[in-house]
């Protein structure tokens, strides 16, 4: 049996991952600092967990999805030193210990964010385009986050890097959204006009486990859906399908003050295209926003 390690396997991403993993043949392997909060979980119910690398036997396959979460906190200088660490230095410590294996896993999907691209205003953005200014924390942040991870290319490992968009389901991004507009205070952020690219929870597993599948893929890859929208038209399609009424405006002063650095995040944006996935013969379950919210949105 083929064995499949991932870093940050107790995640949103992680947890509907594991189930396709298991499918595919794998035996799933999680790196975990508390595995007894989710050894009794329903989705764990088969992985073996382990705290540190060194106990990890051989592997096929390694899935890097470790980081803190991006909007757990307010976006402190302690908070920001937190989320770099959580990344950088732990991917750095994982190629690492690739490295000094006889026996190297064949394949790395590693994450990154379109962050890497900063804000780009309306310029359509693909794999090809060049990362934004390193004064942007989130530019910085996914540019060594990269750097780091392609170190394991140098070692013979087939390695491909994840720029994820905004990832909409059950958990994540897309409650914390809805929650305004259920209580009748949803409304565009800032002026609207900035690009959201994003992608449905199943579009992302199933990229994922492509990229796994077809061994002659390799290098950068942006999983978005092919159709990003702006924020105003995210606000008009959440408002439509919760019918509800979407005439407030969220100031951009008030987010900067309540989120700190997190609130560029949201009053930016990247128009990003799949360009490459595509190109790789992957096709969208949920191409467009309006089909995403009809899946993910029960009214």
């Amino acid at each position: 049996m083929q064995k499949a390690l991932i870093t940050g396997g107790t995640g949103f991403i992680g947890r509907h991952l594991i189930p396709l993993l298991e499918a595919d043949g794998y035996k799933v392997i999680i790196k975990s600092r508390t595995p007894e909060k989710f050894k009794q979980d329903f989705y764990f119910r088969n992985v073996d967990f382990h705290q540190d690398l060194e106990q990890i036997p051989n592997v096929n396959l390694v899935i890097n999805l470790c980081g803190e979460n991006l909007a757990n906190k307010r976006w402190s200088l302690k908070q920001k030193r937190k989320i770099y660490t959580s990344r950088i230095e732990e991917t750095i410590k994982l190629v690492d210990w690739m490295a000094i294996h006889e026996s190297k896993p064949a394949t790395f999907i590693s994450s990154s964010a379109i962050g890497y691209y900063g804000d780009r205003k309306d310029e359509v953005i693909t794999e090809k385009s060049e990362h934004g200014s390193n004064k942007e924390f989130q530019v910085k942040l996914c540019n060594n986050w990269e750097l780091s991870a392609k170190r394991a290319a140098s070692l013979g490992i087939r390695t491909s890097i994840i720029r994820t968009g905004v990832v909409l389901g059950e958990a994540g991004a897309l409650p914390k959204m809805l929650s305004p507009f259920k209580l009748g205070i949803g409304g565009q952020l800032g002026t609207g006009k900035q690009w959201f690219s994003w992608i449905h929870i199943d579009d992302q597993i199933n990229a994922i486990m492509h990229l796994i599948k077809n061994k002659n893929l390799f290098g950068v890859y942006n999983l978005t859906a092919p159709n990003p929208v702006t924020n105003l038209r995210l606000t008009q399609s959440i408002a439509n399908k919760l019918n509800k009424k979407a005439s407030l405006k969220v100031p951009a002063i008030a987010l900067k003050l309540r989120l700190g650095g997190f609130a560029e995040l949201l009053l930016t944006g990247q128009k990003v295209l799949p360009e490459a996935l595509e190109a790789s013969g992957f096709q969208f379950k949920y191409p467009t926003i309006d089909l995403a919210l009809e899946d993910l949105i029960e009214t």
